[in-house]
């Protein structure tokens, strides 16, 4: 956390302009405290809440170098939400989950647990990105940070929809049905919906309206907070996958 506030804070502080090396130093950083909780845990990190952050924040690192290498965002505003976004991840594992290591549940001893879990975990990161952009959108170059979330959910929906299609085909196996409209398929499902609306959209209007573009991608990302936490913590929405708290 302290290395990406500090990759953060180099956009605007002279004295701190080695703000990609601050940066690198998160992502080793992050990485490093996801394979330590990895070698003591019982299983794959993917089970409890600070687990989950912990992931997000280790996927972090090669996403956004992703994102800097083939996506051009290398300007100071792409920097800066960088940072925060790791901070911001990196808190809830921090100062909020338990992290002690738990054995996992009989229901998520499958084989699925780690690809339906893994898809959907990659698919948030990149709709992270694509909310920052979007974010950013509504302050300076419209055009091209849409364009930049654009592709970014573009990469991202795949991802979701893997992850809603072996969450069916798991559901068939565990519970003998493919859909138990439980409260977090239903938000998954909304999540998917919403982004789907988008591409709809954007090949009906193009940039035309970018602000609502712009609005779309934030109120998708939305319920992606809604189906990570939302869900999960809240006592008026317990179901079937309240496992991770």
């Amino acid at each position: 956390m302290v290395f990406y506030a500090l990759s953060a804070a180099g956009v605007f502080l002279p004295a701190l302009r080695m703000r990609r090396l601050f940066w690198k130093a998160g992502c080793i950083a992050s990485a490093a405290a996801w394979l330590f909780h990895w070698f003591r845990a019982f299983g794959f990190p993917l089970q409890t809440m600070f687990e989950i952050f912990l992931t997000l924040g280790m996927l972090l690192g090669p996403l956004s170098w992703f994102c800097r290498r083939w996506l051009g965002m290398t300007d100071p505003l792409s920097e800066l939400a960088e940072g925060l976004l790791g901070f911001c991840i990196l808190f809830p594992a921090g100062f909020v989950f338990p992290e002690y290591p738990r054995p996992l549940p009989p229901a998520l001893q499958s084989p699925f647990f780690i690809p339906h879990v893994g898809t959907y975990m990659f698919a948030y990161i990149l709709l992270a990105h694509a909310a920052v952009q979007a974010a950013g959108g509504l302050f300076a170059a419209p055009v091209q940070r849409e364009y930049r979330a654009f592709r970014l959910v573009r990469l991202a929906f795949p991802f979701l929809t893997m992850g809603l299609i072996l969450g069916s085909i798991w559901a068939k196996i565990a519970w003998g049905d493919w859909w138990s409209w439980d409260p977090k398929e239903l938000w998954s499902l909304a999540c998917w919906l919403i982004y789907l609306a988008y591409f709809h959209w954007r090949a009906d209007f193009g940039v035309r309206y970018v602000n609502a573009n712009l609005w779309m991608l934030l109120v998708g990302f939305l319920a992606v907070l809604c189906t990570l936490l939302l869900v999960n913590l809240s006592t008026f929405f317990k179901g079937l996958h309240n496992y991770a708290g």
